[in-house]
């Protein structure tokens, strides 16, 4: 019997050949119909025999184009219209125009990558070859709808066969946008010296067009020991070869990146495993079509050239995602270089924004760059790589989770979902500005939020440029005009300042930094019960206007009471205390009382003068906040064990102190000593549950037991690991009493200071085993790249509630 279905399929599906997969499935079970891009997703009406029918949905669901994420297929029985044949409809897609989601970047597909090397296919060796599966999506894109004519191929016409592609339904270039081949696409550019004489790289007219010659100049440079700029999706890469000292020297002291890992790039998984460890969660998601960059751990008897990721266990390692990639390892290959791997960094100067445009390029790096290999097809938008890990805990399958580190090209600006206890009819769009580190912004609109990729920290003048060139491109992409303006409370970040300069105050909404932390994880949880939030990171203003950053929260969407934190530390020189950690560890050991120990006593030597200055500081109250941050007790515990007391980046003293722990010694003695004590907080006539916690955390007997174990001569890397553990037992205990005292068991991490694996794995393991569910941010990270997300939800409840 003849039946009829009214299909409707939403997630990720526009923009990624669905309607041509689903025209193809439709002929392959005899369905009749038709299929359309609707303002909810994907709209198909289908009549068959019932039994082909049940086949043709079944291969909808399962069999679906690898870009497409499937969030939700809904079935109806509708009457028969008795179509002749199936068809693409195209009539709702003006009212779909500015709500239609763009897809992200998308790696090289396997067809593709296959015919770039078949010698009789039209696009053998061609850069730029993509399909509806692979490709430029959002950064070459101006306007909506998605039509060539509103990206940067825009300037390439197609030809007649590239065309015909374009125009057949049953062709998986079906409306591919960026189609284009090698007589009608874009073609590469270089910019090289050639000459020892020169002083920087010049434009060489007479490779344009032949663009296998360009990858060959290139490589040649690489194969030489020297540094090129590559020209990727989301902004151009400087690349050298990564086993080369010299090189990775000379790009670090252009970069002006002085200890900072880098990533590198590898033609497949096989190229890596020599030189590291891949789970087959690892595998999967260096093959995926986002193709982060993944963190995966060093084998031990392996030796990395200097300057890599040095001190470090992990590497960032990706794949190859543009056909121009994969040709430029064919080409090393061909020229027969036994170069593994090559150092794949984001194209720009020490936190500046990715460079995007070739011209650019070639006056920030020709002077010191050997060659860049460069093309006429414009980037619109920049995305630096996104960056991810896998956390493991257990042997099963739920005891690991993927940890999102920076959020960008292949994930945004994917559509994040809202929880369903925060939207409403009448919801407005709200805009959330975001922090001022690691920042995003996000819009919220309907049930979705959109979170922008990583713009970085806005201190820079150049990336609070880049904030407001994307911040409007995507509010006209989607026609978006916020009525709702969410920001951080703290008054100095530049974000900040702009939707207060920007807004009237009845528009806007003060978001607590660690509460929007805790919430960003409950909402990508959908959790609406209150929870335990643990927000521990390096800076956030508190609702006392001090400096938070070791918070234990009970939270709901809407609220937050302040349960308990560390014990307020001063900071000898406020943001000074950052880049010199020492002065981090001179304020501990004062709030601590600890200065007159005799391992203190050595290291306040080793300070000097500062010494003095800190003690100035701290005893007459000079520029000398006060702050409750694990973060920066990570940054004194590093200083103080020797392993980072002069910083090249944010966080580096924590990162080394992790690196630095030592598993697996035998236990010296009874490791109660590193302790955090809990004592009863005193509140004043003036405090409110928002300021002032129940219970305060003091790190005294844990620094206290870390400065005996240093003049007892214990090895750094089991100091390192006790420190650690001391913070998990805080966790555990603080976990403890408030699931004791009101019933909660629900414990949601958040915070910069839970990027460190050592630190979330145990503490998974213990939570769970303690019969506690732990909510881990999932598609954001948990630094200050979710800080957005978690604003936007926050004022979405309040503006619900109000």
């Amino acid at each position: 019997m003849t039946s009829a279905l009214e299909i409707i399929v939403k997630g990720i599906v526009q923009g990624v050949g669905f309607r041509p997969f689903v025209y193809r499935c439709a002929k392959k079970h005899l369905v009749s119909g038709w299929v359309y891009n609707d303002i909810e997703g994907v709209f198909i009406h289908a009549e068959a025999q019932e039994d082909l029918l049940n086949a043709f949905v079944d291969e909808i669901s399962n069999n679906a184009p690898s870009a497409a994420k499937i969030s939700e297929i809904s079935l109806n029985e509708v009457p028969l219209q008795h179509p002749e044949g199936f068809e693409i409809r195209f009539s709702g897609e003006k009212e779909t125009d500015k709500t239609t989601f763009v897809s992200p970047d998308l790696a090289i597909c396997d067809d593709c990558l296959r015919e770039l090397f078949e010698k009789d296919n039209p696009r053998y060796l061609y850069p730029f070859i993509n399909c509806t599966n692979c490709g430029p999506r959002y950064t070459i894109i101006r306007d909506l709808p998605y039509d060539r004519k509103n990206t940067s191929m825009s300037a390439f016409e197609m030809c007649d066969f590239c065309r015909s592609e374009y125009d057949d339904p049953q062709n998986r270039r079906f409306h591919a946008q960026p189609n284009a081949c090698d007589a009608c696409g874009p073609h590469l550019m270089v910019f090289e010296k050639d000459d020892s004489s020169l002083q920087k790289c010049i434009y060489k007219e007479e490779l344009f067009g032949n663009d296998a010659a360009c990858i060959s100049h290139a490589v040649s440079h690489l194969m030489a020991g020297e540094v090129i700029a590559i020209k990727g999706l989301g902004g151009f890469h400087l690349a050298c070869d990564a086993t080369n000292e010299k090189a990775i020297a000379h790009l670090r002291a252009h970069k002006h990146r002085d200890n900072k890992a880098f990533a590198v790039m590898v033609s497949s998984v096989e190229d890596i495993e020599p030189y590291c460890f891949v789970s087959k969660e690892e595998r999967a998601l260096l093959c995926s079509t986002e193709r982060p960059i993944v963190l995966l751990k060093k084998k031990p008897d392996v030796d990395f050239a200097s300057g890599l990721a040095d001190k470090l266990p992990e590497l960032g390692v990706m794949l190859a995602y543009t056909p121009l990639q994969h040709l430029v390892f064919h080409e090393l290959k061909s020229k027969g270089s036994d170069i593994p791997f090559l150092v794949m960094t984001s194209a720009n100067i020490h936190d500046e924004p990715i460079v995007i445009d070739d011209w650019d390029a070639l006056e920030r790096f020709g002077f010191w760059v050997s060659c860049i290999l460069g093309n006429n097809r414009a980037i619109l938008n920049r995305f630096d790589d996104s960056v991810v890990r896998v956390l493991s805990w257990g042997e099963d399958e739920q005891d690991s989770a993927v940890q999102m580190i920076r959020r960008a090209r292949g994930y945004a600006p994917r559509p994040l979902l809202l929880p369903s206890s925060v939207c409403h009819e009448n919801q407005k769009v709200l805009f959330a500005a975001g922090p001022e580190q690691k920042n995003t912004f996000c819009i919220a609109r309907g049930n979705e939020a959109f979170v922008s990729q990583h713009i970085g920290d806005l201190e820079n003048a150049s990336a609070f440029d880049a904030w407001l060139e994307a911040k409007s491109h995507i509010g006209h992409l989607f026609n978006l005009k916020p009525d709702v303006v969410a920001l951080d409370m703290h008054p100095e970040y530049l974000s900040s300042k702009w939707a207060k300069e920007q807004t009237d105050m009845r528009k806007r909404i003060e978001i607590q930094h660690h509460h929007a932390h805790i919430v960003s994880v409950m909402a990508e949880h959908n959790l609406n019960e209150p929870v335990c939030g643990i927000a521990f990171d390096g800076t956030g203003y508190g609702t006392d206007e001090k400096i938070w950053g070791g918070e234990v929260l009970l939270a709901l969407p809407r609220d937050f009471e302040r349960f308990a934190n560390f014990a307020y530390i001063p900071m000898p020189g406020g943001a000074a205390c950052i880049k010199n950690p020492m002065r981090m560890a001179y304020g501990a050991l004062w709030a601590y009382e600890l200065l007159d120990h005799p391992f203190a006593k050595s290291f306040l030597k080793r300070m000097g003068e500062t010494a003095a200055i800190c003690e100035q500081m701290t005893e007459k109250g000079i520029n000398c906040p006060m702050t409750s941050s694990v973060g920066r007790l990570f940054d004194a515990a590093s200083a103080l064990l020797g392993i980072c007391t002069n910083p090249t980046y944010e966080g580096e003293g924590a990162v080394l102190l992790e690196a630095a722990v030592s598993e697996g010694f035998d236990e010296i003695e009874d490791e109660a000593r590193y302790a955090v004590a809990i004592t009863k907080n005193t509140a004043t006539k003036d405090s409110t549950a928002q300021d002032t916690g129940v219970l305060l955390l003091d790190a005294q007997p844990t620094f206290k037991a870390m400065l005996d174990d240093m003049q007892n001569g214990v090895d750094v890397g089991v100091i390192a690991r006790r420190f650690h553990d001391a913070i998990i037992g805080c966790v555990i205990d603080m976990a403890s009493i408030v699931r004791e005292l009101y019933g909660i068991s629900i414990v949601a991490l958040g915070g910069g200071v839970f990027m460190n694996r050592y630190l979330v794995e145990h503490l998974s393991d213990k939570l769970r085993t303690a019969g506690f569910t732990v909510a881990l941010n999932k598609d954001l990270p948990p630094n200050d790249g979710c800080i957005s997300y978690g604003q936007a939800v926050v004022a979405l409840a309040k503006t619900k509630q109000a």
